[in-house]
This record gives C-alpha cells, structure tokens and sequence, in this order.
C-alpha cells in the first residue's frame, strides 16, 4: 500500500506559515508559498488521526488538471498556480516524498469567504429546502426532489471561511457582497458560476456529474485582480457522483468522503475528535478518490 503522510517537515529548508485541515503552507520567498497536500481527511471539521493514502498526491494532480482545463476554456482566468517543480531550497532526500503533492503558488490576500456553487440540491441545501424552500436564504421554486438539478441552472450559494475547528456558516450572497465588498463580490459570484458550468460539462463527458463545489478566490493586490486559489474541484472540496447511477429523489453515491462522513454518522462519532478510521473505511475511502482522479484526469 502506498505511504501515508499526515504531516510534513521541511528539515527547516523553508519557514512553515500554516498548517490547514489537509495543506502545510511554507514560504518559498516574498511572492511565493509552496502548498503541501498531505494525506490528512477530516468531516464534520473534525481532522481523523489517520489518513488515506496518496490523497494528498491525487488531489494535486486533479487541481493541475483542472487549472489546465479551466486557463483554456476562459482564457481571461487567472490562477495562483506557478508549477509542480519544488523550490531549489527543498533537500535531495525529501524530494521523492514531496514531489506531485506540492504546488508553488502566487502568494495573494485571501478573500474571506467560501464560494460554493450548487447544481444539484443536496446536502444542506436540500435539508433547508425541504424546511423553508430556500437555499442559503435564496428562494427556490417549489416541488423540486433530492438530488434534482436547479431549475435555472446552477446557483452561488456562499459560506463564510471558518477557522480550523470551526463551522463555516451558510450565507446569502448579499451577506457575502458585505463582507468582501464590490466590485468583488460580483466578480467572483459570476466566475465561480462560469468555473462550474465549465467543469460541469468537462467531467460529464468522463462519467462523473459534479453535484456541487467550492473555490477559493485571492486578491492580487498589485492589479487587484481576483484570482483563482488553493485546490480546485477535487473530491475534498466538491461532490462527484457517477453520471450513469444518477437518479432524482434520493441520495447518490460519491466519488468523495460522503462514505467517510456516512460511516462517522452510522458510527455515532460525527463531529468528535481523535476518531481513528477502521481500515476497510480509510481503504474505500482511497479506492474513491482514485476512481474520481482516474475519471477526471485519465490517470495523467
């Protein structure tokens, strides 16, 4: 079985700034960070103390999959993405662990929000819908079923960006447009759309309907520009489901950690910490983002 890494050390070569619920972050210089996908999982925001194997490796090479696809089909996209290469600073003998689950990218200023886009009502949405007939606050057209595409398309649904142990907190975008402000909050309500749409009809034709997603957005402070950040439509950070077992009016497999998350629930241990996954979870769980990273990517 491949090896499993929770955490890094960079043997001092670089000044660690972050460690996320799945990335270390470290300083590579003034304009750079070099993102470390670990194969740390964590639901419910709750980290488990053991991880799946290669997760970190797959989920870098989807998000280098997908900055590709997405840079080519809007070609005005700007990301943070620099290179796959690992900084000259990195020692020879960590090279081999590091390689393929690191990124260089742009250093930007955050924005503070979560921007999901949703195609499918599932999840959260569809247990508020079935409450109020909202999602994230936003009136939905009523008789709608679990798991049925929105019927004018897809919706930007925001969260705000919780720090680690804490929940992020469904909003409207209104509330969201208050707390990042225009010009932005319009900016980035209409490309998280568009990045969606766009991957959307990428994935369908691999077998794999993207439920719903979230992406990162950074401000490049010296064009003030909105930039694409962190990973991108991975199965940590979107719902996949295969295209051809899809059907409205209840809950679909995944292709993501909706297996991990059931099994915390069947088990009674949503939400609690230092859970340790049994072995048959942490294996299925790894058999699903390989299938997903296979799906998307050809395997490249």
């Amino acid at each position: 079985m491949a090896q499993t890494l929770t955490t890094t050390d960079v043997q001092g070569a670089l000044p660690l700034v972050a460690r996320g619920k799945v990335r270390d972050l470290y300083e590579v210089d003034e304009k750079t960070l070099l993102f470390v996908a670990t194969d740390r999982i964590s639901a419910y925001d709750v980290i488990m103390e053991n991880g799946i194997p290669n997760k970190g490796v797959l989920l870098t090479l989807c998000t280098r999959t997908w900055f590709k696809v997405l840079t080519e089909a809007i070609p005005s996209l700007r990301t943070h993405f620099l290179t796959l290469d690992l900084p000259a600073q990195i020692p020879e003998s960590l090279r081999p662990v590091l390689q393929n689950r690191s990124m260089q990218v742009r250093k930007l200023k955050i924005l503070p929000i979560e921007a999901i886009v949703r195609g499918y009502i599932t999840g959260s949405a569809w247990k508020e819908y079935q409450k109020s007939e909202t999602v994230h606050g936003i009136k939905i057209p009523a008789g709608l079923q679990e798991s049925e595409a929105f019927p004018d398309g897809p919706i930007y649904t925001p969260s705000t960006k919780a720090e680690q142990g804490e929940h992020d907190e469904n909003i409207h975008p209104d509330q969201a447009a208050s707390i990042v402000g225009e010009p932005y909050a319009s900016t980035i309500a209409s490309l998280a759309v568009k990045l969606y749409k766009t991957a959307h009809e990428y994935a369908l034709k691999r077998g794999v309907i993207i439920a719903d997603t979230k992406f990162e957005f950074g401000l490049d402070e010296e064009t003030n520009e909105v930039v694409l950040a962190d990973e991108v439509l991975t199965p940590d950070s979107s719902r996949f489901w295969p295209r051809d077992s899809y059907a409205v009016g209840r809950g679909q497999q995944s292709f993501d950690k909706q297996f991990l998350r059931d099994w915390l629930v069947q088990e009674g241990l949503k939400g609690k910490e230092g859970v340790r996954m049994s072995e048959e979870i942490k294996q299925k769980t790894a058999e699903k983002y390989q299938e997903a990273w296979q799906k998307i990517t050809g395997g490249q």
